[in-house]
């Protein structure tokens, strides 16, 4: 198949630099049945692609249904396929769960807050030394936090 580029350097070498077509096949490396088809349109006409089945088509339903009931990965997918009697590779499982599997969403969620509209507490550990011995002491705030104002330390 050619692009409209190529077609229009065939027209151009036959219509204005009058080469035949077995020149024009020997300077733009194509076969000369190729060059003659292309002389006999009046315009360029891509080819259409024709919408071919997928070993997969029979078994997209069962894909969705695994999905949804249990987060399989594509491998996991493709062997249970396999038990089914899929007869198709891995990497075309793959590119489809990939492309109805939903985008996972970050696992944190991020708080936005007025200044001074809440505070920000760290417990903390100390060793306090009483002699003759050491004890761990666990301290009730030991650091406060106000968001867009920096931190502030509050010993208690």
């Amino acid at each position: 198949m050619i692009d409209y580029q190529q077609f229009c350097q065939i027209k151009q070498l036959h219509d204005q630099d009058g080469l035949h077509v077995s020149q024009i096949a020997t300077t733009l490396a194509l076969d000369p049945r190729t060059v003659a088809y292309w002389l006999a349109q009046d315009h360029y006409r891509p080819k259409k692609a024709t919408p071919r089945s997928s070993k997969l088509d029979p078994f997209k339903a069962d894909i969705v249904r695994l999905l949804d009931k249990y987060p399989y990965s594509a491998a996991q997918v493709w062997q249970r396929l396999r038990e089914q009697g899929f007869e198709g590779g891995y990497s075309i499982v793959k590119a489809y769960v990939r492309r109805i599997r939903p985008r996972q969403q970050p696992a944190f969620l991020k708080l936005a807050f007025a200044p001074a509209e809440c505070a920000q507490v760290d417990w903390g550990l100390c060793r306090a030394r009483h002699r003759p011995h050491y004890a761990d002491i666990q301290t009730m705030p030991s650091l406060v936090g106000l968001p867009h104002e920096g931190t502030v330390v509050i010993p208690f």
